[in-house]
């Protein structure tokens, strides 16, 4: 892929993560960061951080480089995925998507319907019960048993597995899927252990990790896109299990991390600090990437089991 497509998708991409206009500047400068490392010196950084950044670009110019169908067709699913990294989208988020979806030549169904399939993946975790954009969650239930450490672990390793195996499909619903799973196992995590967590506590939880939902979501995008996996996806010819094996092994090993610090943190009475949860978080990742070989044909198992129809019943299975 030419680094004009490159610069096309990345300037989409960071487009949408800033259509609400709430990210601060921590979260500017982490862009920045993951923009520095995902682009490194085949991306004018400067230019497309001026661009995203200080100035909205006509959305005419940056899609221009997409010539054919299929990747504007991924450029949207892109965008879509982005804003519903953290939850699903609000208005400011959704006028950003009509007006994509305009520049790119889609049709309103098409664009309409990648919408609907993204939202209600977004919105599978929780359900409108516990969706709360606040930062409390309620205390643990007094005298309530402790889980059972057998039952955590294969929970936490299956969700492991689910995320691995999604990685390896081509269709770009399955790896929207990967984050809404993460925040689903905290939620678990947490009510096995006696708290009634809401989506917002989960999202500051998992951003005090170093692993925020959007970023997240991006670097993910990054590696494909860079490492030119993306190139057989927009090609029509799907990914194979050897291209995808390191962004695979990457979901395998972040979602296993994710649910390690949950099972500490709650089980512990949530007294970690952010400072100490990221610090432990990391060597987990080390460790989580350590077991992916080990699980590796139960990932490709699951992978051919996968009815991308049903992706939201397969997050509440968590």
């Amino acid at each position: 892929m030419d680094e004009a497509r490159i610069n096309s998708l990345l300037t989409i991409a960071l487009l949408a993560a800033f259509a609400d206009g709430g990210k601060d500047e921590r979260e500017r400068a982490r862009m920045r960061e993951l923009a520095t490392r995902l682009a490194g010196d085949r991306v004018d950084l400067a230019e497309l951080d001026r661009k995203v950044l200080l100035e909205r670009p006509p959305l005419a110019d940056v899609v221009a480089p997409l010539s054919t169908l299929a990747e504007r067709q991924y450029a949207y699913e892109l965008a879509v995925a982005v804003v519903d990294a953290d939850g699903v989208h609000g208005e400011a988020e959704a006028a950003f998507l009509r007006e994509l979806a305009l520049a790119l030549g889609l049709k309103p169904t098409d664009a309409e319907q990648v919408v609907r399939q993204a939202d209600e993946i977004a919105a599978s975790p929780l359900g409108a019960a516990a969706a709360g954009s606040g930062p409390a969650a309620a205390a643990a239930t007094p005298g309530r048993p402790a889980p059972d450490p057998a039952d955590l672990d294969r929970r936490i390793v299956s969700a492991s597995i689910t995320n691995a195996a999604l990685e390896l499909l081509p269709e770009s619903l399955a790896s929207m899927a990967i984050l809404p799973l993460q925040v689903r196992l905290v939620y678990r995590i947490g009510q096995l252990h006696g708290y009634e967590l809401d989506q917002g506590h989960i999202k500051e939880f998992i951003a005090a990790l170093g692993v925020g939902l959007t970023g997240q979501y991006l670097e993910q995008f990054g590696r494909k896109l860079l490492g030119g996996l993306l190139g057989s996806v927009l090609g029509g010819m799907g990914r194979t299990i050897g291209r995808q094996a390191a962004s695979s092994g990457m979901a395998f090993a972040t979602t296993w991390a994710i649910g390690q610090i949950a099972r500490q943190y709650y089980g512990g009475g949530r007294q970690l600090d952010a400072a100490r949860l990221k610090a432990a978080f990391a060597p987990l990742l080390e460790q989580g990437q350590g077991l992916v070989q080990r699980y590796g044909g139960e990932i490709a198992q699951r992978a051919q089991t996968i009815d991308i129809r049903r992706l939201p019943a397969l997050i509440q299975q968590v």
